[in-house]
């Protein structure tokens, strides 16, 4: 009897049929495995019934963080094997972590909590890390979300519109290091071994990396250097997964993790050959 997996996606996600995850559907069922894409918001499926329940690509977890931990919980009360792990997608999914990850030692772009319902300040930040230009987001966001860069010079003026912003959530602030204009690094993980790497530039003018905002990506090597410091985050923050991808920049030779993203990234598996195999073989050991 083939293993069945539950390859977990949003609602508007689950009907696309040429994307990655139809890609890495067809790819697992190739290799004799019974694979549905599954909504993790629908009430009616039967979590149960799946060997192990694999998170993809539930892209609106941010919009409705508390009912997505909520069944993340269940599934674990219930005995159902997640990947990634229930606890590491919850701890990861606020980005509180990122100054969680600094305190162990690796190298972070320095990030401050700005607490929901507080006031902004944002010239403490400006003083603090002797930057031109700071970005603020939400600690619980993806696809730039709600983002901001602002200059000093217009930190005054935005702290009204970003008081009534804090009203509703909490805010990480950070200085904005103009490397990322060059590129943002991701290395791939599966099964704690690294897989591949791509760099990620936003347009010109821009600082976002995501495609909707006009970023572009391309396969690329660091090299092996690189691809050793990558690993560490990923051997000290997240053991046992499935997936990991390790976002950051280098700077004066050095590389700075902007995201460890533990949850729903895009894998990239088309980029390199082995991307789909190395995958699958990641996910056999899981079975």
């Amino acid at each position: 009897m083939a293993k069945r997996i539950a390859l977990v996606t949003c609602e508007a996600q689950a009907t696309e049929h040429d994307g990655e995850d139809a890609q890495l559907q067809a790819w697992l069922q190739g290799k004799g495995l019974e694979v549905n894409r599954e909504v993790w918001s629908n009430p009616q499926t039967d979590w149960k019934s799946y060997h192990l329940v694999v998170l993809k690509s539930t892209w609106d977890y941010h919009e409705q963080a508390a009912a997505f931990h909520g069944w993340l919980r269940s599934l674990q009360a219930a005995g159902v094997a997640v990947q990634n792990p229930a606890d590491t997608v919850i701890w990861n999914s606020n980005k509180k972590y990122l100054p969680e990850i600094a305190d162990s030692g690796l190298p972070v772009i320095p990030t401050a909590l700005l607490p929901q319902g507080s006031l902004p300040g944002l010239e403490t930040f400006f003083n603090r890390w002797n930057t031109a230009q700071i970005v603020i987001k939400p600690s619980i966001s993806a696809g730039a979300r709600n983002t901001l860069l602002l200059r000093r010079e217009e930190a005054v003026a935005e702290e009204d519109k970003l008081y009534i912003m804090l009203q509703a959530e909490d805010y990480l602030v950070q200085p904005y290091l103009p490397e990322v204009e060059q590129g943002e690094w991701s290395f791939l993980f599966f099964g704690g071994r690294f897989s591949h790497s791509l760099l990620k530039v936003p347009k010109a003018g821009d600082f976002r990396v995501q495609h909707i905002h006009g970023g572009t990506y391309a396969p690329a090597g660091a090299g092996a250097v690189f691809e050793e410091k990558a690993a560490v985050y990923v051997q000290q923050f997240a053991k046992d997964t499935l997936y990991a991808r390790v976002d950051g920049i280098i700077r004066n030779n050095e590389f700075y993790l902007m995201e460890l993203e533990l949850i729903e990234p895009y894998l990239f598996l088309s980029t390199t050959p082995d991307g789909f195999d190395n995958y699958y073989k990641a996910l056999a050991s899981k079975l």
